[in-house]
């Protein structure tokens, strides 16, 4: 990646990596209340700090896509349908359409060349359902988040 860049990039894949990307799986898989509450209050720690970024620059390292970028993306199109539902990530509560600036740069990924292309929404959430026995039994698959109701148009 740009060596400019570097080391925001790096910095900014680390606190993603761990507050988010792995905090929603530390979530879904707490075995103990304290670990479950350490989890979430590390995804919304996540959530606002992306939110605070992006408010004033179009991509999480500045005004282009990096890898940063590419990593956070998709948790983040996961979020509402099964992060947060399923694995309660952050209270089980939040949504992406309550972080504005954030449903922005994800509506700015997703209008990239070949990134709708790419991605199958109902695919990736519906996974975790069918496929994560001990933390949805009865293998029920709720209706998926419409494009619509998750904020892109």
């Amino acid at each position: 990646y740009p060596a400019d860049l570097a080391d925001k990039i790096d910095e900014t894949n680390e606190w993603i990596y761990r507050l988010l990307n792995n905090g929603v799986y530390r979530c879904g898989f707490s075995t103990q209340q304290s670990a479950y509450n350490n989890a979430s209050s590390d995804v919304r720690e996540g959530l606002e700090r992306a939110e605070s970024i992006l408010e004033s620059q179009p991509f999480l390292c500045g005004n282009q896509f990096t890898e940063s970028d590419l990593r956070l993306l998709p948790t983040i199109l996961r979020f509402d349908g099964a992060y947060s539902l399923l694995f309660r990530a952050g209270g089980g509560h939040l949504r992406i359409k309550d972080y504005p600036n954030i449903l922005a740069w994800l509506q700015r990924c997703w209008d990239m060349d070949g990134v709708s292309a790419t991605i199958d929404i109902d695919d990736a959430v519906s996974s975790y359902y069918r496929q994560l026995f001990p933390l949805n039994p009865g293998g029920l698959v709720p209706s998926t988040p419409t494009l619509e109701e998750i904020g892109l148009k």
